[in-house]
């Protein structure tokens, strides 16, 4: 069976912190999993307030942090356009999850 492939989208605090537990439950059910956290509207300024372990599989989406003029001080990973990103990965066979 090939491995699961879940991406996993974070639109609030709230789901950003569902997404975040999420992502080391399925690490410790499925170890060969590939997972990422895409990240924007109101999960943007959550994520980089309260940096975390999963933080290398976070991705978070450069349209929100213009929009609410944040600044990516601590390196986290962006994309252009959280929708973009959600859009690309499913076409490429990502399970789609809404934290």
């Amino acid at each position: 069976m090939a491995a699961l492939r879940v991406l996993l989208h974070a639109p609030t605090a709230e789901a950003l912190a569902r997404a975040r537990r999420n992502t080391r439950n399925l690490g410790k059910a499925r170890p060969d999993a590939e997972v990422l956290i895409v990240a924007n509207a109101g999960a943007v300024a959550a994520a980089l307030a309260n940096p975390d372990e999963t933080d290398p599989l976070l991705r978070l989406c450069r349209n929100s942090l213009a929009a609410q003029g944040l600044d990516n001080t601590i390196g986290l990973v962006e994309v252009e356009a959280a929708v973009v990103t959600l859009a690309e990965l499913q076409a490429a066979g990502w399970f789609y999850i809404r934290a």
